[in-house]
């Protein structure tokens, strides 16, 4: 309702120009067609569902070793100067 007020006098046209005076001028900018968009319903029951209660695998190791290639940039900086200073 408040955005039909907003519609009738043209503000949201004026507030466009505005804001896009920057980047490039536009004038006579006029909203045409509004479509209203009802938001979805929200079932829990269909989400855990899909989710399940959970398979208990967070915080679980991982089961391979990481790789001595994927260090920490920042990590390979540290020790090189480290390894400079001694």
């Amino acid at each position: 309702r408040d955005l039909v007020k907003k519609l009738i006098p043209e503000s949201i046209g004026k507030e466009i120009e505005k804001q896009t005076r920057g980047i490039f001028p536009l004038k006579d900018v006029f909203i045409r067609k509004v479509k209203i968009v009802k938001k979805p319903k929200f079932d829990i029951t269909k989400l855990m569902e899909l989710h399940g209660d959970g398979d208990g695998d967070e915080g679980v190791a991982m089961l391979r070793p990481e790789a001595e290639e994927a260090v920490n940039v920042l990590t390979a900086e540290v020790k090189a100067t480290a390894m400079e200073d001694e």
